[in-house]
C-alpha cells in the first residue's frame, strides 16, 4: 500500500466513530500504529490525563515492560508531562543532553536505545487532553512535515472522542469519556495480567491473544477485557481460541 492509500486509512479509520461497536481504546491503538507505520519514528504512545491530572498509558507500539516504565518515568515530569500542560510539541532531538533535566527519564531511555523524543499535544481545540510520545533511536529531530502530520493525526483522535455519540454533546462531556476510556484501560491491565498468568505468557503476548480473540470473534477489545474480568470468560477461552500454526 502506498503512503498517499494509508494516509486516508489512518484518517478513516480514525474518524469513524459512528461505526457499530466503536471502541476508544482501539482507537488509540490506531492512533499509535498509524504514527509507527506513517512518521519516521520506532515507537509510538499516546497518554491521556485523568481527573486529577496525571498521564496514563492508553496505547503503545511496543508492550515490554521496560518501555511502559520509560512512559511512567514521565507521569510527574518530562517532555510529554511539559507538552500536556502547555498543549504545544515539545521537541528533544538529544535526550543525552537533557540528563541534568530528566536524569530517571534520559538513563531509561538510552538503556532502551533511543535517542530523541517528540511529544505532540493531544487536544481538543485549545483544551490539551494528553500527549502523543514519537521516539527515534537515533539522535535527530523529527521532520517538521512529520510533526505537522502526527499533530493531524492526534487532533483526528481527539475529535473522535468528542463525536462518539449520533448527536456531538457539549465540549465538557469529552472529560466523562476520557475517564471512562481510563477506566476501560484499566481493566484491560488486569485482562492482560489473567491471560499472562494462565498462558506463562508476557504482558506484550497477553495483549496480542486478547486483541487476535477480539479481532476473531468480532467483538470489542474492551467489552472482551471487561467479560474475562467479570469471570464472564475465561483465560481459557482466550488462549484456545488463537489459530494454530
Amino acid at each position: 500500500m502506498n503512503r498517499e492509500r494509508q494516509l486516508a486509512q489512518a484518517f478513516v479509520v480514525l474518524a469513524d466513530t459512528y461505526a457499530v461497536g466503536f471502541d476508544p481504546l482501539h482507537l488509540f491503538h490506531s492512533l499509535v500504529h498509524a504514527c509507527q507505520d506513517l512518521l519516521d519514528v520506532d515507537a509510538a504512545a499516546v497518554m491521556i490525563a485523568d481527573a486529577r491530572g496525571s498521564l496514563r498509558t492508553m496505547a503503545t507500539t511496543d508492550e515490554d515492560a521496560a518501555f511502559a516504565e520509560l512512559l511512567q518515568l514521565q507521569n510527574g515530569q518530562g517532555p510529554c508531562m511539559d507538552c500536556f500542560r502547555t498543549g504545544e510539541p515539545v521537541s528533544v532531538p538529544d535526550i543525552a543532553a537533557e540528563y541534568e533535566r530528566w536524569p530517571k527519564l534520559v538513563t531509561a531511555m538510552i538503556e532502551a536505545d533511543y535517542g530523541s523524543l517528540q511529544a505532540i499535544p493531544v487536544r481538543l481545540h485549545t483544551r490539551p487532553l494528553g500527549a502523543l510520545t514519537l521516539l527515534r533511536r537515533s539522535p535527530d529531530r523529527l521532520a517538521e512535515d512529520d510533526v505537522h502530520l502526527a499533530q493531524a493525526l492526534a487532533d483526528s483522535a481527539a475529535l473522535a472522542l468528542m463525536h462518539w455519540s449520533a448527536e456531538p454533546e457539549h465540549l465538557d462531556e469529552v472529560i466523562t469519556r476520557v475517564q471512562s476510556v481510563i477506566a476501560s484501560k484499566a481493566v484491560l491491565e488486569i485482562a492482560k495480567g489473567m491471560v499472562a498468568q494462565y498462558a506463562g505468557a508476557t504482558i506484550g503476548e497477553a495483549a496480542r491473544l486478547l486483541s487476535g480473540y477480539a479481532s476473531g470473534q468480532r467483538v470489542r477489545l474492551t467489552d472482551t477485557a471487561h467479560a474475562l474480568v467479570n469471570r464472564g470468560l475465561t483465560p481459557a477461552a482466550i488462549v484456545d481460541a488463537q489459530p494454530q500454526r
